[in-house]
C-alpha cells in the first residue's frame, strides 16, 4: 500500500518530470533549513542586540567634543533624504531632453550590454571546460577563438561604464555649481550668508569638494545599484535555465539564496553603524580646518607682527585632532563591519553556493546522464563550470547591492551638506537670517527691534526711487550680532547735502553705510534711496581684482560693457590724471598689463584707484569711508573738490579737518546711541578747532611748570600762594566737575 508521502509526491512527479526520491530529499532540505531559522533565531537576535549595544557606546564615545553649529538636519535614509535628493536630481537633470538624461541613457544601455556579456562569457568558459575534459582540440580551438573575439567588446564595454560614470558625474556637478552659483551671487548672498546668517561657517568648501563629493556619489551609485539589479534578474533566469537542462529544479536552490542572503541583509543593517552621521560630520570638521587655513592666509601680515603664530598653530592643531578624531572613529566602526560583511558575503554565500550549483545534479534526472557517451562527465563539468561563474556574478551583483546601503547612508550626508547649503542660499536671499546670539536680547534691544523665538524680526520698509533722496525715517542701526549701536535715525540728504559723518569708534558710521548700500537689513521704520548703481561705495582699503590695469579702474564693469558705456583708454587716462595716477600706464606697460595688484600698488594708490572708480561710474552719491586716509592733503582736496565738480554728492567719514570745507551738514554720533543732524559752519568750525588745539598745549605744559615750581620752593625753603591757589583751584575744579557727572548721571537714570 502505497505511503501518505508517495500520494503527495506523484502527481508533484508527474507535473516536474523528477523522480519522487529527489523531491522527497528537496523537501527535506527545505524542512531542515526552516527548522535550523527556527532554532538559531533568537540566540542570533541576542547576539545582534549585545553588538549593536557595543556599537552605539563606540559611535558616542569617538564622536569627540563637537563645535556648536546652528541646527542642521540630520544625515539618515529617510523621507527628509529622498525629498532632498528628489530636489538636488531635478536640479542636476533638469529635462528628459537634456545632455544628463541622454548620458544617463547610454550609460543604462551600456551596464545592460556588460550583463549579457557577462553570462555570455561563463557560458564560453563552461563549453571550454567540456571539451577540455573531452579531449576535442578543435571544440576548444574554437572556443578559445571566440572567447579572444568578445574579449575586445567586453574590455571596450568596461572602460566604457567607467568614462560614461566620469562624465555624468562632471555633468551632474556643472549643472549643480551652476545653479549654486547663481544663488550664491544673488541679492548679495555672498556677503550675507557669512556676515548676517550664522548657519555656514565655510561656503567655499560646500560648493567645492561637497559639491564634488556629491556629485561622484550619485553617479556612481547609480551605476553601482543598475548592474547589479539588471545583474541578478537575468542570471536567475539563466540558472533557471541550466537547472532545468539538468533535469532538476531550481525551487529548493533560489529558497535557500533568498533565506541565506535575507538574513545577511537583516544582520548587515542592524549592524551597519551610522555612517551618514559620521561622514557627514567629517566633512564639516574638514570644513573648518580649511576654515582655519584661510583666516591664517588671509591675516598673514597682522598675524606675523603680532607674533602668533604659537596660538595660530594651537587652533590649528586643535582643528586637525577634531578631525584626526572623527576619521579614527570611522575606521574602528569600519573594521568590524567589513570583517562581518566579509564572513557572510564570501564564505556563507559561498557554501551556500555549492549546495545551489550540487542540488540539480544530486537530485535532478540521472537518465540524461547515462545518454552521454562519457558518462555525462563532460557536461556535468560544463554545467558546474558554468553555474560556478553565474552564481559567482550573482553574488558579486548581491554583495554590491547590499553593501551599496553604506553608500546610500554617506550619500545621505553628503545630500544633508548640499541641500542644507542652498536652502540658506535661498533663505539668505529672501532675507530670512539665522545666527546664534551671544547672550539673551537686552531690554534696549527689545525695544529698538522686533524679536520673535530671539531672532530678530525684518520689519522695516526700503524703497528705491529715482528721486535722488534718501531718507531714513525711526530706522535702527544694529549689527549682525543684534547689538543696537543707534535705537532710531531720521535723516534726510538731498542732492545738494553734502554730508560729514564723525563720531568715536563703533558708533554707527561705517554701519550706516552698510544699510544705505543694502548689505545690512532695516528692522524697523522706512529707508527711501536711490537705485543701487546710483551709489557707490569706497571703503578704506580698496578691493584690488584679478586683470588687467584697465579693469581695476572700470571694476566691477567689464571691458564690454565700458565700450557699450561710451568711454575708451583716452577717458580713463584723463580719470588716472584726475586723481594723480597718470603714470600707473607708462610705469606697469600699459592697459594690458597684469599683476598682483593689491601687492603692487601702494596703500595711497589704491585709495586713489577707488576714487578714480568713482570718476569712471559717476553715481549720484558717494560713499567715502575714510577712503583718503592715505592721500596727501593737497591731492585729496583735488579730488573732493573734482568729484563735487561732477555733480557727486559726498557723504564722508573722516578724521581729517581739511575735508569739512567740502561739506554742508554734519551728522555727528556719540558713541552712546545719540546723534546730531545740522549744517556744517566750516569757518566756525576750524576757529573753534584751533582754539581747542591750542588750549590743548597749553594745559599740556601746566603740569610741568607746577613741577618745576614745586622744586625751587622746596630748595628755597618757601611757599608759593601761585601754587597753592593752583591746587585749591584744581580741587574745587574736580569736585564741580564731580558733582556735575552726579547731576547728569541722575537727570540721565530719571
Amino acid at each position: 500500500m502505497p505511503s501518505v508521502s508517495s500520494k503527495l509526491l506523484a502527481p508533484l512527479s508527474r507535473r516536474t518530470g523528477l523522480q519522487e526520491a529527489s523531491l522527497a530529499r528537496m523537501a527535506a532540505v527545505l524542512v531542515f533549513s526552516l527548522y535550523l531559522y527556527r532554532v538559531g533565531r533568537r540566540p542570533l537576535g541576542r547576539l545582534l542586540a549585545t553588538l549593536m549595544a557595543r556599537r552605539q557606546r563606540t559611535v558616542s564615545e569617538g564622536g569627540g567634543r563637537r563645535r556648536r553649529q546652528p541646527h542642521r538636519a540630520a544625515a539618515a535614509v529617510n523621507k527628509e533624504f529622498a525629498v532632498e535628493l528628489l530636489r538636488l536630481l531635478r536640479i542636476m537633470v533638469p529635462g528628459v531632453l537634456s545632455r544628463e538624461s541622454a548620458l544617463l541613457g547610454l550609460h543604462t544601455c551600456t551596464l545592460v550590454a556588460r550583463t549579457f556579456l557577462s553570462v555570455y562569457v561563463a557560458t564560453l568558459e563552461g563549453r571550454m571546460i567540456k571539451y577540455i575534459v573531452r579531449k576535442d582540440i578543435i571544440n576548444f580551438t574554437r572556443m578559445i577563438l571566440r572567447w579572444l573575439c568578445v574579449a575586445l567588446p567586453a574590455t571596450y564595454t568596461n572602460s566604457m561604464i567607467r568614462y560614461l560614470e566620469s562624465k555624468l558625474a562632471l555633468a551632474f556637478r556643472t549643472q549643480l555649481v551652476r545653479y549654486a552659483y547663481e544663488r550664491y551671487f544673488a541679492n548679495q548672498t555672498y556677503y550675507r550668508v557669512s556676515n548676517l546668517d550664522g548657519r555656514l561657517e565655510n561656503a567655499d568648501h560646500c560648493l567645492t569638494d561637497d559639491v564634488t563629493t556629491f556629485t561622484s556619489s550619485v553617479a556612481h551609485l547609480y551605476s553601482h545599484l543598475t548592474k547589479p539589479l539588471l545583474d541578478i534578474v537575468i542570471i536567475v533566469m539563466a540558472l533557471g535555465k541550466l537547472a532545468k537542462s539538468r533535469g532538476g529544479a531550481n525551487v529548493p536552490g533560489m529558497l535557500l539564496a533568498g533565506l541565506v542572503i535575507g538574513l545577511t541583509g537583516q544582520v548587515l543593517r542592524l549592524l551597519s553603524p551610522p555612517f551618514g552621521k559620521l561622514v557627514a560630520e567629517e566633512a564639516n570638521r574638514k570644513g573648518y580646518l580649511r576654515y582655519i587655513h584661510s583666516r591664517v592666509i588671509a591675516n598673514a601680515e597682522e598675524i606675523a607682527f603680532y607674533g602668533g603664530h604659537q596660538v595660530e598653530m594651537g587652533i590649528l592643531e586643535t582643528a586637525y585632532r577634531s578631525l584626526m578624531r572623527q576619521m579614527n572613529t570611522i575606521f574602528r566602526n569600519k573594521l568590524w563591519y567589513v570583517m562581518v560583511e566579509q564572513f557572510l558575503m564570501k564564505y556563507v554565500w559561498s557554501g551556500c553556493g555549492m549546495v545551489i550549483i550540487s542540488l540539480p545534479l544530486l537530485l535532478g534526472n540521472k537518465r540524461t546522464d547515462e545518454m552521454e557517451s562519457d558518462g555525462g562527465v563532460g557536461e556535468r563539468t560544463q554545467y558546474v563550470s558554468t553555474a560556478k561563474n553565474m552564481l559567482q556574478s550573482g553574488a558579486d551583483a548581491v554583495e554590491r547591492l547590499m553593501t551599496s546601503y553604506k553608500e546610500v547612508v554617506e550619500l545621505a550626508g553628503y545630500t544633508s551638506r548640499v541641500g542644507s547649503m542652498l536652502t540658506v542660499f535661498d533663505e539668505v536671499g529672501r532675507g530670512q537670517y539665522q545666527r546664534a546670539l551671544a547672550a539673551e536680547p537686552t531690554d534696549r534691544q527689545l525695544r529698538a527691534i522686533p524679536m520673535k523665538d530671539g531672532m530678530p524680526l525684518i520689519q522695516g520698509r526700503v524703497r528705491e526711487s529715482g528721486e535722488g533722496t534718501i531718507i531714513l525715517r525711526d530706522v535702527p542701526i544694529v549689527t549682525p550680532n543684534c547689538d543696537v549701536v543707534v535705537p532710531s535715525l531720521t535723516v534726510t540728504i538731498t542732492r545738494d547735502t553734502h554730508l560729514l559723518i564723525s563720531g568715536p569708534n563703533g558708533c554707527g558710521k561705517s554701519s550706516l553705510f552698510r544699510i544705505l548700500s543694502g548689505l545690512w537689513p532695516v528692522y524697523r521704520g522706512e529707508l527711501q534711496k536711490p537705485t543701487t548703481e546710483n551709489m557707490f561705495y569706497i571703503p578704506q582699503r580698496p578691493y584690488m581684482s584679478i586683470g588687467s590695469l584697465r579693469d581695476q579702474v572700470i571694476y566691477p564693469d567689464s571691458v564690454e560693457v565700458m565700450r557699450h558705456r561710451g568711454f575708451s583708454d583716452s577717458d580713463l587716462a584723463e580719470i588716472l590724471s584726475v586723481v594723480h595716477l597718470g603714470y600707473l600706464v607708462e610705469r606697469e606697460g600699459g592697459w594690458d598689463a597684469l599683476g598682483d595688484w593689491k601687492d603692487i600698488l601702494s596703500g595711497g594708490e589704491k585709495q586713489r584707484m577707488g576714487m578714480a572708480r568713482l570718476f569712471y561710474h559717476r553715481p549720484q552719491y558717494a560713499l567715502l569711508d575714510e577712503s583718503t586716509s592715505a592721500v596727501s592733503m593737497d591731492v585729496e582736496g583735488k579730488m573732493f573738490q573734482a568729484a563735487k565738480d561732477a555733480g557727486i554728492t559726498l557723504l564722508t567719514i573722516t578724521h581729517r579737518p581739511s575735508l569739512w570745507q567740502y561739506h554742508t551738514h554734519l551728522l555727528q554720533f556719540d558713541g552712546e546711541g545719540g546723534w546730531k543732524f545740522e549744517e556744517l559752519n566750516t569757518e566756525t568750525r576750524l576757529s573753534l578747532q584751533d582754539e581747542k588745539q591750542s588750549l590743548e598745549k597749553q594745559l599740556n605744559g601746566v603740569p610741568k611748570m607746577q613741577e618745576r615750581l614745586q622744586e625751587l620752593c622746596t630748595l628755597l625753603g618757601e611757599d608759593s600762594p601761585v601754587l597753592g591757589a593752583a591746587s585749591t583751584d584744581f580741587l574745587s575744579s574736580e569736585g564741580s566737575e564731580s558733582r556735575l557727572r552726579k547731576d547728569s548721571d541722575r537727570s540721565g537714570s530719571e
